[in-house]
């Protein structure tokens, strides 16, 4: 037999996300701490090593030592590949200004001792460039090449500097990653963690549910033959509000004698097999529902009585073919039923009214002397106290 025709209504768990929220509130929040931290190394550090690293390509970039080199090596040139004409020494002039502009700063002049003299030397060659007076070798190697040798130094010495700066950048960077990463792995541990907390409330949960939803099952079911029993009853009458049922009561007649002649073990046999004969009679239309110690009951879908007559009658035919000894049974050597069956409108009002007029129906076919049935007619399903009995 289907368990389920024997319960009451489902019962629904109360949501699991309120059990264990903070556990997965928890977790969550640490992921997205996660997220954030990466979004930050990728979005800020690594754009802040690329600015720092891609700057040689461009003016200020460059050592100015540098560019001021290039402009005295150029105006170098010009004074000793070109005629010294107004031109020439125009040309010349103008480089050594731009050379001298990037040269004549304050770092230059405050760290390295060969500034000053190097610049007095430029002040001396562009006046007699202006001037228009002759130019020898010896005056280029003073104003120019000292110049250009201190500016070599001046840029070889800010090399050094920026190496250094740069390594040392570049260790804080590997810290600052190396932090990152335990960072990030701590919290990727700590989320995991609390994820792992989050599914162990999550299954205790669920496994608390199910325990309590299979406790409330066998409290409503019958340990013995496993039908309902009469809580069960009443859950399901309760869950059909409003709608056309019916009710048989099943007797077992002189079950206290077959007890007493063959012993409780046979007789806790018999329920079992009449359990499964009452529901392969009715097959499977009803749910059967063990109401005590030698009473069944069965509730079905109904709005004719002519569908209670039919159940009642292959009912007490088929337990007189099964044929079961019965000993001690006054009337009868096999084991026989006494039937009574109602109609009811199901509410709670509409039952006890069903329930009282299947009983008289089940204690009129007792008078009559058992092995028998009787359905209880409703002539008006509104008032069941106008009751015709049909006998069968």
């Amino acid at each position: 037999m289907d368990d389920k025709k024997h319960r009451g209504g489902t019962v629904k768990p109360a949501p699991l996300w309120r059990r264990h929220l903070g556990w997965l509130w928890l977790s969550l929040m640490s992921f997205t701490v996660l997220l954030l931290l990466v979004t930050y190394q990728t979005r800020w550090v690594y754009p802040d090593i690329h600015a720092y690293f891609s700057q040689a390509g461009n003016l200020t970039g460059q050592q100015l030592a540098t560019r001021s080199r290039d402009y005295l090596q150029e105006s170098l040139e010009i004074l000793l590949t070109e005629p010294l004409d107004a031109a020439a020494r125009q040309r010349a002039h103008f480089q050594m200004e731009l050379a001298y502009s990037l040269f004549d700063i304050g770092l230059y002049r405050n760290e390295y001792t060969c500034t000053r003299p190097s610049l007095s030397e430029l002040d001396r060659l562009k006046a007699r460039l202006q001037a228009g007076e002759a130019i020898t070798p010896a005056d280029l190697r003073e104003g120019v090449l000292g110049p250009v040798r201190c500016l070599t130094e001046i840029e070889m010495h800010q090399l050094d500097r920026r190496s250094t700066v740069t390594a040392a950048f570049v260790e804080d960077t590997r810290r600052h990653q190396g932090q990152v990463l335990i960072g990030s792995l701590v919290i990727f541990i700590l989320g995991l963690g609390f994820w792992w907390m989050h599914e162990r409330q999550r299954r205790h949960a669920e496994r608390a549910t199910q325990e309590s939803l299979e406790w409330m099952a066998r409290a409503l079911r019958d340990p013995l033959t496993g039908v309902g029993n009469r809580s069960a009853l009443h859950e399901d009458v309760l869950a059909c509000q409003g709608q056309p049922m019916g009710l048989i009561l099943i007797d077992i007649d002189f079950f206290k004698q077959y007890n007493d002649s063959l012993g409780h073990p046979d007789g806790d046999w018999l329920l079992r097999r009449l359990a499964l004969l009452i529901d392969e009679t009715l097959s499977g239309q009803a749910r059967l529902y063990r109401m005590g110690g030698d009473e069944f009951a069965a509730l079905l879908d109904c709005d004719d009585d002519d569908v209670l007559v039919d159940h009642c009658e292959r009912l007490v035919r088929r337990l007189r073919v099964a044929g079961f000894q019965h000993p001690s049974h006054p009337g009868a050597t096999h084991v026989t039923f006494s039937v009574g069956a109602a109609r009811f409108i199901a509410d709670r009002a509409g039952f006890e009214a069903g329930y009282t007029a299947a009983d008289q129906a089940l204690y009129r076919v007792k008078a009559n002397g058992r092995d028998g049935w009787i359905v209880a007619e409703t002539k008006r399903m509104s008032d069941s106290s106008e009751l015709d009995l049909e006998n069968g």
